[in-house]
């Protein structure tokens, strides 16, 4: 197994590459964490990075609308606080950048840079009207995972963030370490065996499952411990299909709400959890020993549990609580959780997978994390990484595992250099090849194992290896024009925000009616051959020159033909919302200057030097 600090070397070497700045290393340093922890999407999620002088303690912002987030009912601000190395002296600084937070969005501090001036003003905004569903989170992001004190520390940050900006504020940490936990690379099972005590009653139902009830005050005992012995309690949910969903989800919220006013209920309301062992030993008392146990149904359950009952018996204090406090114990004693505990033993990857599957197909539970249980994305996954010397990442964070394992093993074959994630490519496929770039833009559910466009997709023969490398080829063109973030000219910036799926189907259109006009295959499969054609000769970029400069000419005020002018985004003057459209560049009432813009393209792309030289190369044998 790759060790932690080979993997937060490997980890850093993309920070540090470079010789950058203290500033530029913030920037790198945040924009990864987003990337790998909290799997943002920076073409739906708006991140604004703040750090350097008057910064205000905010050294990212990001604002994840209702809708750019699968079960979420509100929207979110992010203040994100990286501090890694030398920067971070524990308790102190905790207390120091969050007072710095505190006072800039209570507009205590002046001389704020303009980039953070337009943040704060954004979220005193926020707040001054957000919901019971909304939520402000303060993020610290650090290369260690925070000690006992630490966490302690942060927990009084929350306390005191409550006071001043009520129930949406809330905290949350992560490091390097944490992601380690979560991805690094191993046996089912890792190589130590770690055996944690739980006393519930279950019966067993055959040799490999165990069916009962636990006590919450039981389980979270069991959380206690496991934590103590790994120093990590996310480790828990290594073979969970996702992470703790935080407070911005609706299921943690009904959760923690049947546990603070109907805990005995909690057993009849709640669907139960599933924990996977390597092996159970039974003991007297109702206790058995599980050994390298994981919960894969149920991560929203028991944290929600953990986060509740680490609030209502860890918080000190040497009085009684009062009456309700008292009452509320004694109906936590008569408040169980169904529990089912699965024997993988010999039958590891195969039953661990199933298991992890079935439980969580019915539940809140992200489907974009399945992606890594499709037996299709995993021979895809083989077979592109041999043929195309890139390593297609099918779980988010496998790559910079990979990356460290490969710097522990230099002499090992392959060497992977890059790397691209396949949720992604699917994503480019459909606004390029199918044509739907407000698909793309819009919910990430439908582009997951079981949802609509998923499902369409696969069902197409043409949609195989070769297309994936053809959608990672586009990707690659598109990732020089900054898409999702700032550009270096200010004037483009609005036209690069949203746009990206645009320009992947603006190029592929582009091919398609070309190849039309010469007569030539103009199909999917077609498509797809041609662009690794194109690249191959250096001439793929041509093609991204003319569509860049197509969406660029879209979104400039005062031309003709521009997307402010269109019927459909002055109904709404919402951008967003106008291009996450399934009528876009379809219905001429809706967006007739772009097809404008498209017919104006062609035409020039067809007349252009360069042409000639694109026709010639597919017409060579």
């Amino acid at each position: 197994m790759i060790s932690l600090r080979d993997f937060e070397t490997q980890w850093l070497d993309e920070i540090e590459s470079g010789s950058p700045s203290s500033t530029l290393k913030g920037h790198r340093f945040a924009q990864k964490i987003l990337r790998d922890w909290l799997e943002l999407d920076v073409d739906m999620a708006e991140i604004i990075y703040c750090d350097g002088s008057g910064d205000g303690g905010i050294d990212a912002a990001v604002f994840i609308p209702s809708e750019a987030e699968e079960g979420s009912e509100g929207d979110t601000w992010m203040l994100v606080q990286s501090k890694y190395g030398s920067a971070f002296r524990g308790v102190d600084t905790l207390f120091v950048e969050a007072n710095k937070v505190f006072a800039t969005l209570e507009g205590q501090r002046d001389n704020l840079s303009s980039v953070s001036d337009d943040v704060v003003k954004r979220i005193r905004q926020f707040l001054s009207q957000a919901g019971a569903k909304d939520r402000l989170e303060y993020v610290v992001a650090t290369n260690q995972r925070l000690t006992h004190a630490e966490y302690d520390a942060l927990e009084a940050i929350r306390g005191i963030g409550h006071e001043k900006f009520g129930a949406i504020f809330s905290v949350a940490d992560v490091s390097i370490e944490t992601i380690y936990n979560k991805r690094a690379e191993g046996n089912i099972f890792g190589g130590n065996r770690l055996k944690v005590t739980l006393k519930t009653s279950i019966s067993s139902s055959g040799e490999i499952l165990y069916v009962g009830s636990t006590k919450l005050k039981d389980m979270f005992e069991f959380m206690q411990e496991y934590k103590k012995q790994t120093g990590d309690l996310d480790t828990l949910y290594d073979k969970n299909v996702r992470k703790y969903l935080g407070h911005r989800r609706k299921v943690n919220k009904g959760i923690e709400h049947t546990i603070l006013h109907y805990p005995e209920r909690f057993g009849l309301y709640n669907n139960g959890i599933t924990i996977v062992a390597e092996a159970v030993s039974q003991e007297a008392d109702n206790r058995v020993v599980l050994f390298n146990p994981y919960v894969v149904n149920g991560c929203q359950t028991t944290r929600s549990i953990y986060l509740i009952l680490q609030q209502k018996l860890n918080s000190g204090g040497k009085g009684n609580g009062g009456v309700s406090h008292q009452q509320w114990l004694k109906r936590l004693d008569n408040a169980v959780v169904v529990t089912k505990i699965v024997v993988v033993g010999d039958e590891g990857e195969e039953l661990l997978t199933e298991t992890t599957r079935y439980t969580n197909s019915q539940n809140a539970v992200s489907e974009k994390d399945f992606l890594s249980l499709e037996a299709n994305f995993r021979s895809w996954a083989s077979e592109f990484n041999a043929q195309y010397g890139v390593f297609l990442e099918i779980q988010r964070g496998s790559w910079d595992a990979r990356k460290a394992w490969q710097k522990q093993n230099p002499t090992t074959q392959p060497q992977y250099e890059s790397s691209v994630y396949a949720f992604e490519l699917l994503k480019v496929y459909v606004a390029g090849w199918v044509g739907e770039p407000g698909a793309a833009l819009g919910s990430n559910s439908r582009f997951a194992p079981g949802g609509f466009w998923f499902k369409k997709v696969n069902e197409l023969p043409e949609f195989d290896v070769e297309a994936i490398y053809a959608a990672y080829l586009l990707k690659q063109l598109a990732d020089g024009y900054n898409f999702g973030r700032a550009s270096e000219q200010k004037s483009r910036k609005q036209s690069r925000s949203l746009t990206r799926f645009l320009f992947y189907m603006v190029a592929i259109d582009l091919l398609r009616n070309f190849l039309l006009m010469q007569d030539m295959e103009h199909e999917n499969k077609d498509i797809s051959q041609v662009i690794a054609r194109l690249h191959k000769s250096d001439l793929l970029h041509e093609i991204g020159i003319i569509s860049i400069n197509l969406i660029d000419d879209y979104f400039r005020h005062g031309a003709e033909d521009t997307l402010f002018d269109e019927p459909g985004f002055r109904r709404t003057q919402e951008i967003r919302q106008f291009l996450m459209s399934d009528k876009l560049g379809k219905d001429d009432q809706y967006s007739p200057g772009l097809k404008a813009q498209l017919n104006y393209a062609r035409r020039d792309f067809r007349r252009s030097p360069i042409a000639e030289k694109i026709k010639a190369v597919l017409k060579e044998d």
